[in-house]
């Protein structure tokens, strides 16, 4: 079992845009254990490749209990009325600030034989799609604050101890 270090808010890799999957070589088949052996950690939503430091297309997720990953993914839809809910990020410890997120998702993308892949959901799931899809666009949930709310993030982090 591998877990890896979380790369925390300031770390290059984070703002980045991933390098989609080109091969499903054994390079490859590794991201793919440590990505699920981290996500299996408790409290954990979701983890994107970046915050692993890897600059690839894929997360993996573990939302009530159901633990998988999904390469080259894709938010495909979304749908509900967008509401704010309580966020947080394991690459911004310690912070939790309400973000507009939709009630259901879906991401489209591969595994690791070449397969197309869907997963859908409401809720939780919902939201750790949108949310490590983000990741894989460089952008970090604090990005999608409002200006007032994300000036005391910002602060927040400033003050916190990691930073």
């Amino acid at each position: 079992m591998t877990v890896r270090q979380i790369r925390l808010f300031g770390d290059p890799v984070l703002r980045a845009a991933c390098t989609p999957i080109t091969q499903l070589d054994a390079g490859v088949r590794a991201l793919v254990d440590d990505l699920v052996d981290s996500v299996r950690l408790p409290g954990r939503a979701g983890v994107a490749a970046p915050q692993i430091g890897v600059g690839l297309r894929a997360f993996s997720y573990n939302v009530d209990g159901e633990v998988g990953y999904v390469l080259n993914p894709v938010l495909t839809s979304t749908s509900g009325e967008a509401e704010r809910i309580g966020e947080g990020c394991l690459s911004v410890p310690g912070l939790w600030h309400e973000v507009l997120r939709y009630p259901h998702a879906t991401v489209t993308g591969i595994d690791l034989d070449g397969n197309p892949v869907e997963v859908s959901g409401d809720g939780v799931l919902a939201q750790a799609l949108q949310h490590e899809t983000d990741h894989l666009d460089g952008m970090l949930y604090i990005d999608r604050l409002d200006p007032a709310d994300r000036r005391v993030a910002m602060r927040e982090i400033r003050e916190s101890d990691w930073f």
